[in-house]
């Protein structure tokens, strides 16, 4: 008998795989299909920190002239039609905790430490059982230094963490110019989790017309190189568990996932393709390795193929690369 189960973010999970954050999981049928078909734990579909500070603020021009750091997100919403999204939020994981008995974790796509942190606190005593944090710092506002944006992630850390009691993880891109320091320092506050890694929507546009589309919104399975080369580099070398997020598309992901040294996966391009039965062959998937292995819990081989734990540290850096190319003929 195989065993797979896992804790994460101080959560007893089943095992190891995670409904991530997506519009699959924004309604309390599809929460309930997700636990049915096996997966351990939901992310709730993100609330932009722009709904929270609506709903704090009297009017849009009260807003638009507070300073807020993107006011032209504004113009998106529309608030004659809009229903309270910040009431269906909360009470979306109040139904939830009482349709399923998988934890239920909610999400903030944020991008300022102002004026909403506090709603965590709401999110808290709406039922969830830890918060994530979508930090959604591009590195393309030229309005802001590099220092300005890490110190971004630090901040709202903190504003939050002191706001609950609940665990509280953070998913970040891997857009950093010192990565690996920054993930080590994250790890290093009050959070209990750090996802790598997020998936920024990337827009497209058509030649003929000229005109902005939309690009490719699911992840490939060759996305899944990025995360699992960052996981295998960092395991061991954090204080807070790892999530492996974008391009887990089958078991064999989830072995490396957890083989790189990961605590549990993120999925949801996966599902969109294939449906939530996805999940159980999954799982049958990574079962069937660990019997033919011979392991009969996660905890044997976790982080066995991690950089600290390798016989071949290079093999995740510049020496790979180098030989890598030095082979490929002319």
């Amino acid at each position: 008998m195989t065993n797979l189960a896992t804790s994460y973010m101080g959560l007893k999970l089943k095992n190891p795989i995670i409904a991530a954050s997506s519009g699959l999981t924004n309604s309390l049928e599809n929460i309930k299909a997700i636990e049915t078909n096996g997966a351990a734990a939901v992310v709730l579909k993100s609330l932009f920190e722009e709904e929270i500070i609506m709903e704090a603020q009297d009017n849009m021009n009260k807003m638009q002239s507070s300073g807020f750091i993107y006011p032209e997100t504004i113009e998106y919403f529309d608030f004659d039609e809009m229903e309270d999204p910040v009431a269906n939020y909360l009470k979306l994981i109040t139904d939830a905790k009482k349709a399923v008995s998988i934890p239920i974790i909610a999400s903030v796509n944020c991008v300022t430490a102002d004026k909403w942190p506090d709603f965590a606190k709401r999110i808290q005593d709406a039922g969830a059982d830890a918060i994530e944090l979508n930090i959604f710092a591009l590195p393309s506002d030229f309005s802001r230094s590099a220092e300005e944006n890490e110190k971004l992630y630090f901040d709202i850390i903190t504003q939050v963490t002191s706001m609950v009691k609940i665990p509280v993880g953070v998913k970040i891109s891997p857009y950093n110019a010192s990565l690996g320091s920054f993930i080590k320092r994250l790890s290093e506050t009050p959070i209990k989790s750090i996802v790598l890694f997020n998936r920024f929507y990337n827009p497209d546009f058509d030649i003929n017309t000229l005109e902005y589309t939309g690009g490719s919104v699911f992840s490939s399975a060759g996305d899944f190189a990025m995360p699992l080369r960052w996981v295998a580099i960092m395991a061991e070398r954090v204080s807070c568990d790892l999530a492996a997020s974008t391009g887990v598309h089958d078991g064999n992901a989830v072995v490396k996932s957890l083989l790189a040294g990961a605590t549990v996966t993120q999925i949801a391009s996966t599902l969109y393709r294939n449906g939530f039965e996805q999940i159980a062959l999954m799982l049958k998937q990574v079962e069937d390795w660990m019997t033919e292995m011979g392991y009969k819990s996660i905890d044997e081989f976790k982080g066995k193929m991690s950089q600290a734990k390798s016989y071949d540290p290079a093999a995740f850096e510049r020496v790979q690369f180098m030989k890598h190319f030095k082979d490929l003929k002319r």
